[in-house]
């Protein structure tokens, strides 16, 4: 019986293969010493989001989809006629406190005038007290004496009734100058009582100032607002927005895109975080520039795992608990290094492959 030829091509193409899967599987083993790498990496940039302050009708568009732009580039405006008239008002509400203030002040002033009177007055009321009572203790010794001797009849009863009536007399002027003093420094006390109301109405004058000129500060800040400008320089996304739109405070409307600072976001596996640390080098490629390499840096790790910052996070204390690896969030910057021009080319959220040297 013949025995079958041996087929040497397919025997020299099985060698050839064993031996080229045992190089990669050699090479694959060795570089998983000292590499970790994932596919589950993207582009990041800051994403700056345009929100208006104010509500108001867009009358203006001044940018298009993609365009570049400069901080304090204007990007768009709303219509100011509402606001002009809050200006308007508040500045109405300004100037009629300040005229209250002044008719306060001027209130003050003439009350501080009716006070120096009045104490003019009380001082010489005071005087002619003093004066009075002067007169009537003469004209009471006058009255004692006259009387001793009218007693005696030394002297005549014309005599007697002219000392009485001048004693009556100056009792009658002491009285109406002590009326005279009370009444004076009655009126000084409603003076002065109207003079701490005057006060109190120039302290609230002044608050009404104060409050008319922050109203008006108020009312000028929020016609600023009406001119949307940008706060960075980078790129605009696209516009969902047109002239006559109402758009409304804390509503976003388009993106500008950073592009001064590029990173990468990479989500490792849990069990691959073992040997990592800050400051390791990266190999970063892109899928979009698959013939170019960038270098990179870990800067940082992630708080908790990308599932803990989802929508609904799982809660492994119900229902049946099926183990998941988790991923983690490492950031890593692209080193100064790396080519400009290309570095240009690079868009918020293009797929990359990152390969982690822990050597």
């Amino acid at each position: 019986m013949e025995k079958k030829p041996k087929n040497k091509k397919f025997i020299l193409i099985l060698i050839v293969l064993v031996l080229f899967g045992g190089t990669y599987g050699t090479y694959k083993y060795l570089h998983s010493l000292s590499h970790e790498g994932t596919d589950d990496a993207q582009i990041e940039k800051n994403m700056n989001p345009i929100i208006p302050r104010v509500v108001g009708y867009i009358t203006k568009v001044y940018v298009k989809d993609n365009d570049f732009v400069k901080k304090g580039d204007t990007l768009f405006t709303i219509d100011q006629n509402d606001y002009l008239v809050k200006i308007a008002d508040a500045k109405a509400a300004l100037a009629a406190a300040e005229s209250s203030f002044q008719v306060a002040k001027a209130d003050i002033g003439s009350a501080m005038a009716n006070i120096s009177v009045s104490d003019a007055n009380v001082q010489s009321a005071d005087g002619n007290i003093e004066t009075a009572k002067i007169k009537l203790g003469r004209a009471s010794n006058d009255y004692e004496r006259y009387n001793n001797l009218y007693k005696n009849h030394s002297i005549t009863k014309q005599q007697y009734e002219q000392a009485l009536a001048a004693k009556q007399e100056a009792e009658s002027q002491l009285r109406i100058v002590q009326q005279q003093q009370k009444a004076s420094a009655f009126q000084k006390s409603v003076i002065v009582a109207k003079s701490n109301v005057s006060n109190k109405q120039t302290e609230v004058a002044l608050a009404n100032i104060q409050r008319a000129k922050a109203m008006l500060d108020a009312a000028n800040l929020n016609l600023s607002y009406t001119i949307i400008t940008a706060a960075i320089d980078g790129q605009i996304s696209k516009i969902g927005m047109q002239p006559g739109q109402l758009v409304q405070p804390g509503q976003s409307l388009f993106y500008i895109i950073n592009n001064q600072e590029t990173w990468v976001i990479a989500n490792f596996k849990e069990t691959q975080l073992n040997k990592m640390t800050l400051g390791l080098k990266v190999t970063i490629k892109v899928d979009a520039f698959p013939d170019t390499e960038f270098k990179g840096t870990i800067t940082s790790f992630s708080p908790a795992t990308g599932s803990r910052f989802s929508l609904l996070p799982p809660d492994n204390a119900t229902g049946n608990f099926v183990k998941t690896i988790q991923r983690i969030p490492v950031k890593i910057s692209l080193d100064a290094s790396n080519d400009v021009e290309k570095m240009k080319k690079l868009r918020s959220g293009m797929n990359v492959d990152v390969d982690v040297h822990l050597d």
